[in-house]
């Protein structure tokens, strides 16, 4: 089973767990205010790749969905 990451939309936090492939969320709740509207994340591992002279480029998008910060530690999010 992978791990996957979500975003609670009720309380911001952001979370891994491992649980069933292609999972969305929606029998999923937030460990820490047990809401049900979450998102699922890109990972910072899945978001960044090395090119062949060993530096790093984005494969998805930057940020998150709660500003354009490249890094979420930056914004909590």
């Amino acid at each position: 089973m992978p791990i996957y990451e979500f975003r609670c939309q009720d309380c911001h936090r952001r979370f891994e767990i491992l649980c069933r492939m292609g999972e969305d969320g929606s029998t999923l709740s937030c460990p820490d205010c047990a809401g049900k509207r979450l998102e699922r994340c890109m990972s910072t591992f899945a978001a960044f790749s090395r090119d062949a002279g060993g530096s790093s480029k984005s494969l998805g998008p930057s940020g998150c969905s709660s500003c354009t910060s490249p890094s979420c530690r930056s914004c909590g999010g």
